[in-house]
């Protein structure tokens, strides 16, 4: 019990520092945050509004613009996450990541700290988001409960995707061939899930890929708490997510070492 209780503590710590390590590189350079939060709020002004004033999407009692947010949102933090792997490759090629590999920290416990490190990335831009979703007349629900649960379920979406940037990093060594990958996966995903309509709109056959589609549980979950206040569904969603993040971290600790070979 002891000796499960210190690993336990070991691989917190390990985590803690690198998830700290990202927090002060955000600190010193915001620019990205503010660069990446303009394309969602074009999704919103423009696809939101044209297709809103349509009214040709059923979206129940829910302004269009309003359920679509919560896609947009996944959409640009999990582009922040899968994106991570770059400076994987970039730690690797400048040495870095060989020290870290060569440390006693325990394998599962880098993967997870830098999946979470992007994470914490990703939390930034939700922040950054939301207010500027609100500005432009998305309607949240005034639920403080409900708005940290849904930043915990980004925080846990991020890490999940930065664990399966992790996995290609350790495959493709080339950021071109990663900068093409990343877009290849995260673009049908987004489309493929209720992100920008409802799962009944969609053909049968693409509802069945919606449904073992990650991002599908992660829009859902945070639509319920933002937007509809429908959480019906809510411990399925993150029940989905936990497994997602689980499976993506197992592989991604077996393969990570691959990246410094």
């Amino acid at each position: 019990m002891d000796n499960y209780l210190l690993s336990l503590k070991n691989h917190l710590r390990v985590m803690a520092a690198l998830i700290e390590l990202e927090f002060r590189r955000l600190m010193h350079d915001r620019n990205e945050i503010y660069l990446r939060g303009a394309q969602p709020i074009l999704w919103l002004v423009l696809f939101g509004s044209v297709l809103g004033s349509l009214r040709a999407i059923p979206t129940g009692n829910i302004p269009y613009i309003d359920f679509i947010m919560p896609g947009v949102l996944i959409q640009s933090t999990t582009s922040v996450a899968i994106f991570f792997g770059l400076m994987m490759i970039w730690e690797r090629e400048t040495g870095i990541l060989k020290k870290l590999v060569a440390s006693p920290a325990p394998r599962m416990a880098i993967v997870m700290g830098r999946s979470f490190a992007a994470g914490a990335r990703a939390l930034s831009q939700a922040i950054f988001i939301i207010p500027l979703a609100m500005l432009i007349g998305v309607k949240i629900i005034p639920n403080p409960l409900y708005f940290l649960l849904a930043l915990l379920i980004i925080f846990l979406s991020a890490g999940g995707f930065a664990g399966l940037s992790i996995i290609i990093a350790s495959f493709l060594k080339s950021r071109e061939r990663f900068m093409g990958l990343g877009q290849i996966i995260i673009l049908p995903l987004f489309f493929a899930s209720n992100s920008l309509y409802p799962l009944e709109s969609m053909p049968y056959a693409l509802q069945l890929f919606a449904r073992i589609n990650p991002m599908t549980y992660m829009v859902s979950a945070v639509r319920g708490l933002l937007v509809s206040g429908d959480t019906s569904l809510l411990l399925t969603d993150i029940a989905a997510i936990l497994i997602f993040d689980a499976i993506i971290f197992t592989i991604a600790s077996r393969t990570f070492k691959r990246i410094v070979e």
